[in-house]
């Protein structure tokens, strides 16, 4: 089968958040175990993957640069921590794969992904990223054309767009690395939004992009048989953090959307998770599932998770 991986910010990261750079290379390493577990299976991998933790050193540094060197914009963020992880994880899949016993080319692509110019979160950017800070540093960041809110007690923080993810444009290309027999990384943290001119041409903009959304997207574009989002729990769940809290197992499709409309998914948490699979699944995709990436063999089988499949 053609399996869709899409790691989330906590396979980047260590077991406490740190995004120091061995505790990423720890991170990475244990999560393209579980990946290469997939191609000894017998399957075709596409990863993709978060990158929150690694952007939000990236503004922290624009922040405490900002009197020295001119602050990059959030898609040269996104292009630079794609670079970064891209031969982090390439590194870790080569002994990974060597190590199981089935040696494969391996390739990152950086990647962009269309949004909407017109997309209403440009005029009215409601997702925070990065830290928290004192007003002074805030105001030297909108001097620079940024948008920062006060957010009270805790101080001052940057809110972004967070546009509907509409094409991955780089598809061709993993289509072809996929088909001359690679396990591809591509659109990380939800690809490098980008949006189409008057005059078609393409240009970056300071947005991001729901990474879960873009994985839905992308394997209903490269026709994965199964869409795997990886947490750090085995299950999505029901009446989370109540005394009737219950794991979900196998559900349809429209079970999954009745769950979703009594408001049991948060969305800062598991909610993007739950309508990335419903969306590849009502777009005509096989199998979406839920899971950690202790148990994604058994999950791609359908054996374990949070699986969700056509009514």
């Amino acid at each position: 089968m053609r399996v869709l991986l899409a790691l989330g910010g906590n396979a980047m990261t260590g077991p406490d958040g740190s995004a120091t750079p061995a505790a990423q290379i720890a991170a990475v390493t244990e999560a393209m175990g579980a990946a290469a577990r997939l191609v000894a299976a017998g399957h075709e991998v596409v990863v993709t993957h978060g990158n929150g933790p690694q952007v939000g050193n990236l503004l922290v540094k624009n922040e405490l640069a900002a009197h020295v060197v001119p602050p990059v914009p959030l898609d040269w963020c996104g292009a630079q921590t794609q670079g970064t992880l891209g031969f982090t994880i390439l590194d870790a899949l080569d002994a990974a794969l060597a190590a199981a016993g089935t040696p494969r080319p391996v390739a990152a692509l950086v990647t962009r992904t269309l949004v909407d110019r017109e997309d209403p979160g440009f005029t009215h950017p409601t997702k925070p990223v990065g830290r928290y800070v004192d007003a002074d540093a805030a105001r030297r960041m909108v001097e620079h054309g940024q948008v920062w809110e006060d957010r009270g007690e805790r101080g001052w923080r940057r809110v972004v767009a967070s546009p509907e993810p509409l094409e991955v444009l780089d598809v061709p290309a993993a289509r072809t690395l996929l088909d001359a027999g690679y396990v591809v990384v591509t659109a990380g943290g939800g690809g490098i939004p980008v949006v189409r001119d008057a005059d078609g041409t393409l240009r970056g903009v300071e947005a991001v992009i729901d990474k879960d959304l873009t994985a839905a997207l992308l394997a209903r574009s490269l026709g994965a048989d199964v869409l795997v989002i990886a947490t750090d729990v085995d299950h999505a769940a029901v009446g989370f953090g109540t005394p009737q809290q219950r794991d979900l197992g196998r559900v349809t499709l429209s079970e999954l959307h009745d769950l979703a409309a009594t408001g049991e998914f948060a969305s800062g948490s598991m909610g993007p998770k739950v309508e990335a699979v419903s969306r590849f699944v009502a777009a005509g995709g096989p199998r979406g599932v839920i899971t950690s990436l202790t148990h994604i063999t058994d999950a791609v089988d359908g054996g374990f998770g949070t699986v969700v499949e056509p009514d």
